[in-house]
């Protein structure tokens, strides 16, 4: 999956075939943000986490995802240097990001990478709340729940799916804008199922 950039930094495949599965408004951020990365951290390593291409470097580093209509980009120490808010109105501490005009400037960006760099070389963290320990629920629908109890062994591994995997599925199907997308998305989770995937099963570190 790997392939080596230079004496010690790294790029994953996975990472290549998230960027050419993204729509095509967002296949040139990621590309631009994955290359100013490199530059800024020649050492980096990429990898998925959370189904979505990182970057590590003595740690979390930073990350980056697409959506249907738009991108974003977030820093794992951020807090500590990003001017502002830094959950605007998107995830990351950038917004939404719909085309390269919307990052900084070039060598603004750069420099929160070099920033976030030497947080990590001098091993400055961050404080993170603790996560709650309370399990909450997904909300299935049920003619999602009738078509998974026609199938035995799509059961069972729904029944061993943590919440966070369930609620791939039905995010997945329930934001189908027709009937017919909605149950060819049904079709492909019972194919899916049996064999122990994930909703995001291409993403995942094999």
């Amino acid at each position: 999956m790997l392939e080596n950039t230079c004496a010690m930094g790294t790029r994953d495949k996975r990472v290549d075939a998230y960027i050419e599965k993204s729509a095509d408004f967002a296949q040139p951020i990621l590309r631009y943000i994955r290359e100013l990365v490199h530059e800024a951290c020649p050492e980096v390593e990429e990898t998925i986490k959370w189904s979505m291409p990182a970057f590590t470097y003595k740690g979390m580093y930073a990350g980056m995802a697409s959506f249907k209509e738009h991108c974003a980009l977030n820093f794992w120490k951020g807090s500590l240097f990003l001017p502002g808010p830094k959950e605007k109105d998107g995830m990351g501490g950038f917004g939404k990001l719909r085309s390269l005009n919307d990052l900084p400037p070039k060598k603004t960006l750069l420099g929160y990478l070099k920033e976030a760099k030497r947080l990590d070389d001098e091993g400055i963290s961050v404080e993170r709340p603790k996560p709650s320990k309370e399990k909450k629920d997904v909300v299935v629908p049920p003619f999602i729940t009738a078509a998974i109890k026609k199938n035995k062994k799509a059961q069972a591994t729904w029944d061993g799916f943590s919440n966070s995997h369930k609620k791939e599925y039905v995010e997945w199907i329930t934001e189908a804008k027709t009937e017919e997308t909605r149950n060819r998305r049904v079709q492909q989770m019972l194919e899916w199922l049996p064999e122990g995937k994930a909703r995001n099963w291409k993403y995942e570190r094999c």
